[in-house]
């Protein structure tokens, strides 16, 4: 039976905006009623939607123009080693699990209101990139950019002889062609793989597709940022040239 896969967009803008990390639904819409958010260049009113190829931008309030850079919010960035076992909340969903990483992270970094950029499932593991700045979601997650991710997998049974050949040309997925990939051949039962695009549960039902079974699954690398010696559960900060270079990847400046 095939997977539905179903968009979310068109989304209300509220909505997006909460997705991203930048404000409640409520406050969202007080942003749109004093005409800070735009969408494509143009004022966004109440109730109008977006698409995810859409442009938004928050325009900065006027107090915060008169005070300069230091009246801004400040933008912290986080590498984080997600347990197995512990969901990932979305920013701004309407229900959040009791049991998330979220919940787990030092008083310190919990008062800094972040937030984590995309998801990975449950039975999943390794790197995630924390954050509160809302800029950074669609940028890094939207498949058009071609932003690299690597993870290394362990499967149930040995790889076959033509397993690599078909994983980077290209796997069909209940109807649906994943893009070129790179893979490393890491032993019988072993693999990196390298993706520009995230569909759901998208390695684990490619290696089902070459009919084998994913047992173990790390998230070791999002483009620069790497996932190193950090302990499952702890975090560290993105800073000086890794943090330079990870935003410039995305066409962002610090700050």
């Amino acid at each position: 039976m095939k997977e539905e896969m179903v968009s979310e967009y068109p989304m209300r803008i509220n909505k997006y905006l909460a997705r991203q990390g930048i404000a409640t639904r409520r406050d969202a819409d007080e942003l749109i009623t004093r005409e800070r958010v735009l969408i494509n260049g143009r004022i966004a009113g109440l109730g109008d939607k977006v698409l995810e190829t859409d442009s938004v931008e928050v325009r900065p309030s006027k107090r915060s123009t008169k005070e300069g850079v230091q009246g801004l919010k400040k933008n912290y960035y986080f590498a984080y080693n997600k347990p197995r076992g512990i969901t990932t909340p979305q920013r701004g969903s309407d229900t959040e699990d009791d049991e998330s990483d979220m919940q787990n992270l030092p008083e310190e970094v919990a008062s800094l209101g972040l937030f984590p950029v995309g998801r990975l499932d449950k039975g999943s593991h390794g790197l995630m990139i924390l954050t509160n700045d809302g800029r950074i979601t669609d940028r890094l997650l939207n498949p058009e950019k071609a932003h690299e991710k690597e993870y290394v997998v362990k499967t149930k049974l040995p790889l076959r002889d033509s397993f690599r050949k078909h994983m980077e040309e290209g796997v069909d997925i209940e109807g649906y062609l994943t893009k070129p990939a790179k893979v490393e051949l890491r032993g019988d039962t072993s693999f990196a793989i390298t993706l520009t695009e995230g569909k759901k549960h998208q390695i684990r039902r490619m290696v089902v597709a070459m009919h084998n079974e994913v047992l173990d699954l790390k998230r070791s690398r999002i483009l620069n940022i790497k996932l190193g010696t950090l302990k499952a559960g702890e975090l560290r900060p993105i800073e000086g040239k890794e943090l330079e270079t990870f935003l410039q990847s995305l066409a962002l400046a610090a700050g």
